[in-house]
């Protein structure tokens, strides 16, 4: 790095070519102030993603001794923030093994990297898929996890890993769980796609929107932006990093039906699939611990996807 970056906090965000991470990396980069470094293994993300000014790194976290030899050619890293995983809740009920080995062994090298390089904090994206079905809403952080699928079980094991190493080495950790995250750069295309894109995608084309089910599922559609502001509170805050886990949503749950009608279009009915009926975050915690909460309402990020893909 020229001599401009040496002030600059160096900041590691795995999986940052994809669609949270690189989204975080445009919004600190544009902050000024950091030195970003992103890994990423491109089977998922996307190259043209990351943003210029960004130190791109091609390399798996599966690989535990090249991202130790990274970290430490990095040096005085303040923050990870540790996005990269296979996510999708069917994926990893078709491929168990592969989410497995990126999303519990990936999570367990990059603590253990973080922890052997003398890294600040680092902030890992959890899932609410960690809930599952429950029996009460809002879902709130002290419930009991009930996973109903290999992803949930996954995620919710990389949080228990953060806590242990906050209690057993001292290593700064925090755990956003994340409700349905959409927004500019989502994943639209292939078999585990999110809902939203699949339907901006369907609304395209003049095809009729396929709701699996009886559409009365809800989900808590939360929006990148403020996802990724929640991210930047929970590297700087310091009423954080004891391996708390903090639910990120937007607090209000929204049926795939009324999500339909906000897109626009004929609907079509489909079989329903193993997934849990409803998702609806208290974020209680994230206003009192972080100060944080939601901005973007489900209308408005609606709106400036379709803006941004002509479709008004």
């Amino acid at each position: 790095m020229g001599r401009m970056e040496e002030n600059k906090k160096k900041i590691i965000i795995t999986g940052g070519a994809g669609f949270i991470g690189s989204n975080l990396a445009d919004e600190l980069v544009a902050q000024g102030g950091y030195e970003v470094h992103v890994i990423d293994n491109l089977k998922n993300g996307i190259r043209s993603n990351i943003p210029d000014k960004a130190v791109f790194h091609k390399l798996d976290i599966e690989d535990y001794y090249g991202l130790l030899r990274l970290f430490k050619r990095i040096g005085d890293i303040y923050c990870v923030f540790h996005m990269a995983a296979l996510p999708r809740v069917q994926f990893s009920i078709k491929k168990q093994r592969r989410s497995l080995d990126t999303n519990i062994d990936g999570t367990l090298h990059v603590l253990l990297a973080a922890k052997n390089m003398g890294v600040r904090r680092v902030v890992y994206s959890a899932s609410s898929s960690a809930y599952g079905d429950q029996t009460m809403l809002p879902l709130r952080e002290e419930m009991a996890p009930n996973p109903k699928s290999p992803y949930g079980i996954q995620k919710l094991v990389g949080e228990y890993y953060t806590k242990v190493f906050y209690e057993c080495y001292g290593l700064e950790t925090v755990s956003l769980r994340y409700f349905n995250v959409y927004g500019p750069k989502q994943n639209d295309e292939g078999a585990y796609a999110l809902v939203i894109g699949v339907f901006l995608n369907q609304h395209a084309s003049g095809e009729p929107l396929t709701i699996t089910g009886d559409g009365k599922q809800t989900r808590d559609f939360t929006n990148v932006k403020d996802v990724v502001r929640a991210n930047i509170i929970a590297m700087e805050s310091p009423s954080v990093g004891k391996g708390e886990v903090i639910n990120i949503g937007a607090g209000r749950g929204v049926s795939i039906l009324e999500l339909a009608r906000l897109i626009g279009g004929e609907v079509k009915f489909v079989e329903a699939r193993i997934e849990p009926h409803h998702t609806h975050a208290d974020n209680t915690r994230a206003r009192e611990l972080l100060g944080w909460t939601p901005r973007v309402s489900i209308e408005e990020g609606i709106a400036e996807l379709k803006r941004l893909r002509g479709l008004d």
